[in-house]
């Protein structure tokens, strides 16, 4: 078949490979000028199945009320006179329910599991050798209700096949000696040996260098414009390249992965998917004392910042604000990145020369991706994927593939593809 990819972050590009490996001869549409340059270019960098639980979950409405108006909050609701916005708070606030919380969590694990085995295989296989880190992931806490929390959450990850431990103050410092300054005011803290961080933007380049070499076509500085119906059937896409032709490329198969943009590409097709810009911020330092800093990479759960390390690079990533269209920085945010790094590790970090980043994630209300087929023959969808877009690539990109190609896939897709 030949397949239309759209998009060039790390989900497209993953698909994309197995695509052709499974036999397709394949097209990828980027607007940017090269893979991995907007979402997948300057993320935490975790591969954090530990963690994926969905934000929608019955502590959240509280938590985004006490956090309304503070610029520096971990999750900041942005209010717009736009009744999507609206209408998808309102679903995320009923994914908010236990019973909807609990489903939407065995589905994100089940998911993050197998996309973390395919990962690490697909590494092993290509020979990838992009920074990566497989130390796991250390999530500490400073308040002891919330740790009781996440001792409950550990135990449910343990039901699904995850294997998040809940450890003492001091098993955290010894497997992290540099959270030792933190030792008096942590209550306890989870780890996950399984779970490993690495850097989405230098896989993402080194995969479809490989993708290419395979065969594989890009198509750089090309926006999508619409999709081409024939009845109830997709034959591809109408793109405007750099030069501003416009121009028409036949498929027998086109696979959504543009994030936030994939809801306004289909919405002409009445396939409505509730998908919310959720933008992200990070901050990359330099390293200037190796011995100091971490080396295990850490999620700070009071201020919901996440540390990898990525060779002489500390990656520190957090926060989500909801309604921020836009790419500008909002120093108070980036500031509180600065902050909270050097109160942790301080004389670590080159703080002079931080080089911030602001990316949209595309979230569902129930943090659920939106994965396979739709009702309009041809077009299938691999997007939605929120903040764990680099923690779902590899499994969702094989499903989609294996989906494409007719051969059952190795775990149930997620339920959650919207009717036309």
């Amino acid at each position: 078949m030949q397949v239309l990819v759209l998009g060039a972050g790390v989900v497209g590009v993953t698909c994309a490979w197995f695509l052709r490996d499974a036999g397709h001869d394949v097209t990828v549409v980027e607007r940017q000028p090269g893979a991995g340059r907007e979402t997948s270019f300057a993320n935490g960098g975790q591969i954090s199945v530990s963690h994926a639980e969905p934000w929608a979950n019955p502590a959240a409405p509280r938590k985004i009320l006490k956090w309304l108006g503070r610029e520096d909050a971990p999750l900041l609701f942005r209010p717009r006179l736009h009744a999507d916005q609206w209408v998808w708070g309102l679903a995320f606030l009923r994914e908010c329910a236990s019973a909807r919380a609990a489903q939407n969590t065995r589905q994100l694990v089940e998911l993050g599991l197998y996309s973390r085995r395919v990962l690490k295989q697909l590494r092993t296989d290509l020979g990838l050798a992009y920074p990566y880190n497989e130390s796991g992931i250390l999530h500490f806490y400073t308040d002891a209700g919330g740790f009781e929390m996440a001792r409950t959450s550990a135990a449910l990850m343990r039901t699904l096949g995850c294997n998040r431990r809940s450890i003492s103050t001091e098993e955290a410092v010894a497997l992290e000696p540099a959270l030792a300054s933190m030792r008096d005011r942590m209550v306890g803290a989870d780890y996950c040996a399984d779970d490993e961080s690495g850097d989405a933007h230098a896989y993402t380049v080194q995969l479809a260098e490989r993708c290419a070499s395979r065969g594989v076509e890009f198509v750089f500085n090309t926006t999508v414009r619409r999709l081409l119906l024939d009845g109830d059937r997709c034959h591809g896409a109408e793109v405007t390249r750099a030069d501003g032709g416009v121009t028409r490329l036949t498929a027998d198969a086109v696979v959504a992965c543009l994030g936030v943009q994939t809801r306004a590409l289909l919405a002409p097709l009445g396939i409505r998917l509730q998908i919310v810009a959720a933008k992200g911020y990070s901050a990359t330092f330099d390293i200037t004392d190796p011995t100091r800093a971490p080396s295990v990479s850490l999620t700070d759960d009071e201020y919901k910042i996440v540390f990898s390390r990525f060779d002489q690079r500390l990656r520190v990533a957090g926060t989500v604000e909801l309604g921020g269209i836009g790419l500008e920085l909002n120093q108070a945010r980036c500031d509180a990145l600065t902050r909270r790094t050097q109160a942790l590790f301080p004389s670590v970090c080159d703080f002079s020369r931080p080089h911030y980043w602001a990316g949209l994630r595309p979230l569902t209300p129930s943090n659920v991706p939106y994965l396979g087929a739709t009702r309009v023959r041809g077009v299938y969808l691999n997007t939605g994927h929120g903040t764990l877009g680099w923690t779902m690539a590899a499994g969702s990109g094989q499903l989609i593939a294996d989906l494409v190609s007719g051969r059952p896939t190795a775990i149930a897709l997620p339920s959650v593809v919207p009717q036309k």
